[in-house]
């Protein structure tokens, strides 16, 4: 039996505690005496490799030393950044994206590390493996196989900060969760519920504020690309946070000089850009940073688009001042608002914007926190993650429920309280049954809460006004009398799906809408947070 037979025979047919135990599939080289490296023979599509070099640890290797290797594949060609991992020892990390033959040789100013080589074979991807997530159509996503990916995050920002105890637990409760992404901060958090040191610091020196931030903290990577690989794993994307402004000068790292900046981000990529979950966000609440300037934010986005050989997705977290998302560096919108999607309209005005995928990240969180952004009731937030479904867009959760030991998973992880995330399930399966290229709104130019597939499917989201019933009418784009359709009326508190008895067939009623060729209605319960789902018969 194989290790990874091993250990899903030990874990059964769940992850929720496979992920701390199950071996990652990456594959390393090993160093063979004289500095030279054995390249792994086999390594799957979208996996990783690791060629690993013996090296100088004289002077400061992190600033001094330049390693990278070309990768080749026929015509295809690809330059890797490697890095100093303390002890000697140097890394390159590499992603393939196709199947087949390649081969590598490595560059760099210290002899020891130059003009390696070596090939190895990239076999298809296992399953589960659907490689990294790129932007499709425009405002939607899917992964690099072509699989949709129908974006629902959570956000727990220094979770991994917080010791392995708490950590694994909060993997366990990913693991059992709806949610494909995690908000998360590389650097630790200084702020009301979450003051407490981490065990290990990016940097080496003396907490809290005496760094040498021209030497990075190996174990401090190590731990992190841990957690990565574990959410890996679990099929989840790590939204690498790389900046934010809860520092309040605490360690200073959120008031580094331009240099310092620059190099912890170069750095940060190397590592990091070879795992397939990767995304990065340059900030949380950006302009809050009142030491950085909009040009700075710019330079930052192209240091990382530049380095990064595989272009995972690239966003910024406004606070009060939204970033320019048109930028040709900026993949996908990351909007911070507390009343866009309160309705679906103002969603949508968004996606017409930026013209890129929208999510809104925060759209306050689901608790009982005396601050009005940390206090949405679950119905609350449940609603609006339907009214940015609807828009087009794509929302994000956390909970902010009081604590006794200030363990929020909005800050630090652990555990579930509220009542929107089984919610959230639910709506994250009707999605993932809906048109693979993701939900367009239907009619934006009146008050019409449909988004879908024009001609083929709709899904209507009443909110909070408790109709007792709905007249079949749709927009006329796509239409045709005769066309039939089947109708399901959905409870999104209660999450249930009743389908309507008998079929709905079209006739024209104006110059705008068609209607049911018999006047019909679809009943509902005089509840509020029900929707329609209409699906046209073959």
């Amino acid at each position: 039996m194989t290790g990874l037979n091993f250990w899903r025979k030990v874990c059964g047919a769940g992850l929720l505690l496979c992920a701390f135990f199950m071996p990652v599939r990456q594959a390393a080289a090993t160093p063979v005496p004289d500095g030279r490296v054995q390249a792994p023979a086999i390594v799957e599509q979208w996996g990783s490799i690791e060629i690993t070099l013996a090296g100088s640890s004289q002077g400061n290797p992190f600033t001094e030393v330049e390693l990278s290797a070309r990768f080749r594949q026929g015509e295809k060609l690809l330059d890797v950044a490697g890095f100093y991992d303390g002890e000697g020892i140097y890394k390159i990390r590499f992603m393939p994206e196709s199947t087949g033959i390649w081969q590598y040789t490595t560059s760099s100013n210290q002899a020891a590390l130059r003009g390696q080589s070596g090939s190895f074979t990239v076999t298809a991807p296992a399953a589960g493996n659907h490689g990294p997530v790129k932007v499709r159509n425009t405002f939607h996503f899917a992964y690099a196989d072509g699989q949709a990916y129908h974006q629902l995050g959570t956000t727990s920002y220094a979770w991994i900060h917080q010791g392995d105890a708490l950590e694994e637990q909060t993997l366990r409760t990913l693991a059992a969760s709806p949610f494909n992404k995690l908000r998360m901060t590389v650097f630790p958090k200084h702020y009301e519920w979450s003051k407490n040191e981490p065990q290990l610091y990016p940097f080496e020196g003396t907490p809290p504020a005496q760094w040498d931030v021209t030497r990075f903290n190996p174990a401090f990577f190590h731990h992190l690309e841990q957690r990565v690989s574990q959410l890996r794993t679990l099929g989840i994307e790590a939204d690498i946070i790389l900046f934010h402004p809860y520092d309040k000068g605490h360690w200073g790292f959120d008031r580094m000089a331009a240099a310092a900046d620059d190099r912890y981000l170069r750095y940060v990529v190397a590592r990091l850009s070879a795992f397939r979950n990767v995304w990065w966000s340059m900030a949380n609440e950006f302009d809050f940073m009142t030491g950085k300037t909009p040009a700075d934010w710019d330079r930052y986005f192209q240091i990382v688009q530049a380095n990064d050989p595989y272009q995972h997705l690239r966003s910024i977290h406004n606070g009060s001042i939204l970033y320019n998302h048109t930028l040709p560096w900026v993949t996908h919108a990351s909007i911070q608002s507390g009343s866009a999607t309160e309705d679906f309209e103002r969603a949508v005005i968004y996606r017409d914007v930026y013209r890129k995928p929208v999510i809104f990240d925060e759209v306050k969180y689901e608790g009982n926190l005396p601050q009005r952004w940390g206090r949405l009731s679950a119905e609350e937030m449940v609603l609006r993650f339907w009214h940015g479904s609807i828009a087009g867009t794509y929302v994000g959760h956390s909970e902010s429920y009081l604590d006794p030991e200030d363990i929020i998973w909005w800050a630090k992880g652990g555990v579930f309280h509220g009542q929107s995330v089984p919610r959230l399930a639910f709506l994250r399966k009707i999605l993932e049954d809906g048109p693979a290229d993701g939900l367009e709104p239907i009619d934006k130019w009146q008050d019409y809460p449909f988004a879908g597939k024009r001609g083929q499917y709709y899904l209507g989201y009443f909110g909070s006004e408790p109709r007792t019933s709905w007249r079949f009418e749709l927009a006329k784009a796509g239409l045709a009398e005769g066309m039939k359709f089947r109708v399901d009326v959905i409870d999104t508190w209660n999450m249930s799906i009743t389908p309507v008895p008998g079929l709905f067939e079209l006739k024209k009623q104006d110059n705008y809408l068609f209607a049911d060729k018999d006047g019909r209605s679809v009943s509902l319960p005089g509840q509020p947070y029900m929707a329609v789902r209409i699906v046209k018969l073959p």
